[in-house]
């Protein structure tokens, strides 16, 4: 009864107790000298000892309350606030519980605030560190050519071609890093405006097949729709970003399929989204790698994968276009079974 008693209960537990305890001193006759001891006037008395010490408590507890509540909400809220830092308190409520609670709030949201500037420190000093990393290969690789160049084999028609060739490569790698980082930038800062439109997904497919024919030949790659695929999926998003995604999750498999393997895209009519799956047949993904495949540069055979090509960015950016599109994105694989990226997209 005592441990969630508002300050109104209070106040009238201690009034009634005093006026009792007055009541009591009296009716024994300690008083009876001065006071006549009659049960009427002892009665009045009683009442008067309970209503005055219950104005006294009262008011002793608001201004006590208040004094406690806004030192509290001093030390916990940066603004000033207008809700319980304020003189009026309503004493029918328990006022200490819920002020109790809110510090609780507050410290778990100030640990909570706490831990995440930490992990998005560590994760600012990682990506530094990936971008330093990725971006010095092709530097250092560019200045060995050109310094080779420099100090007389411009001349050596065996090797100046050759080398000049290498180092525009390096070049281009370099360009595609700053255009993908460029291209992230965008999607968080949310500058990238999404064009929705209405339009056949299977047909995009079909045109990024075309584009990536030579890529898939040169690998011994076959693409391929899922029987049951044949018919037309109208779906709501931004072609040309859409057609991004496509192009990095098809030529993904491509390039770490299985020679003779292929891949294959599949729909998914899904009440009010359309599911679209890529599928192989390649290497598969080490389940602990799963977790962090989306993750800027990571690279789960990074040896294999600089080899390939790319910026270590384009899962990323696969999967910020997809949120962007208020959609998910998942993966499942098995190591020397195959792998299969799917996401949602809206309706048409």
């Amino acid at each position: 009864m005592v441990k969630n008693v508002t300050p109104k209960q209070l106040a009238i537990y201690s009034a009634l107790f005093i006026s009792l305890f007055v009541t009591i001193i009296i009716s024994l006759g300690v008083f009876g000298k001065l006071l006549s001891t009659n049960f009427l006037n002892v009665l009045l008395l009683g009442v008067l000892t309970f209503v005055s010490a219950y104005f006294i408590i009262s008011t002793a507890l608001k201004r006590y309350i208040y004094r406690k509540i806004k030192l509290i909400y001093k030390s916990i809220h940066s603004s000033k606030r207008s809700a319980k830092d304020k003189k009026y308190i309503d004493m029918n409520e328990d006022i200490m519980t819920e002020v109790e609670q809110e510090v609780a709030d507050w410290a778990t949201s100030r640990e909570n605030e706490i831990e995440s500037l930490r992990e998005m420190e560590q994760y600012r000093r990682d990506f530094m560190g990936d971008v330093s990393h990725e971006l010095k290969t092709p530097i250092f690789s560019i200045q060995g050519y050109l310094h080779t160049l420099l100090d007389g084999a411009l001349h050596d028609e065996k090797i100046n071609e050759d080398y000049i060739r290498k180092a525009a490569k390096n070049v281009e790698r370099l360009q595609t890093i700053v255009d993908d980082l460029e291209a992230i930038s965008r999607l968080e800062s949310g500058e990238l405006i999404l064009d929705i439109r209405s339009f056949d997904i299977k047909l995009l497919c079909e045109e990024v097949f075309e584009e990536l024919e030579m890529l898939a030949k040169s690998n011994d790659i076959s693409l391929v729709f899922k029987e049951g695929a044949a018919n037309a999926f109208q779906v709501k998003a931004d072609r040309d970003s859409i057609r991004q995604v496509l192009v990095n999750l098809i030529s993904n498999s491509i390039k770490y399929g299985k020679e003779g393997g292929q891949t294959k895209i599949s729909f998914y009519d899904m009440d009010s989204v359309i599911l679209i799956e890529i599928a192989d047949n390649g290497i598969g993904i080490a389940e602990d790698h799963l977790k962090h495949l989306f993750d800027r540069f990571y690279r789960v055979d990074k040896s294999r994968s600089r080899r390939q090509g790319g910026s270590g960015l384009g899962l990323s950016i696969v999967k910020h276009i997809i949120e962007a599109h208020k959609q998910t994105i998942n993966v499942r694989s098995t190591e020397h079974i195959g792998s299969t990226f799917g996401f949602t997209l809206k309706k048409g």
